[in-house]
């Protein structure tokens, strides 16, 4: 009998698995809106070509962090996160913060600032 993995055994997630996790975060997607998606919020400082995407998703799918879904357009497969991949993606954004908590505590970055919604 195989146990249940906790979200917490996977990390720290690779760059690109919480880049496309986090495109995914608010709506499906298919392969080519995840690179359009992450090259956007990273102003183009991350491109992703796509057998590196696509090698990405099936490893994903196979981890049972995505699943695909089915689209109005027939020749594009939308992915988007399973319950089991939101648990990830919001462990390793926790992760994150508090990694960026203790840059500020010590300096190496300023204290942030509030942001507005909107």
């Amino acid at each position: 009998m195989q146990r249940s993995r906790t979200p917490e055994e996977l990390l720290p997630l690779t760059h690109l698995t919480y880049h496309v996790l986090l495109a995914m975060a608010d709506r499906r997607l298919h392969g080519y809106g995840i690179i359009q998606e992450i090259e956007r919020r990273t102003d183009g400082a991350m491109h992703v070509e796509a057998g590196t995407l696509y090698a990405a998703i099936k490893r994903m799918v196979q981890e049972q962090l995505i699943e695909p879904v089915a689209s109005s357009e027939p020749r594009r497969r939308n992915y988007e996160p399973t319950a089991f991949g939101r648990a990830v993606l919001r462990a390793e954004s926790e992760r994150l913060a508090k990694l960026l908590e203790v840059a500020c505590d010590k300096k190496v970055l300023p204290a942030p600032t509030a942001r507005a919604n909107g």
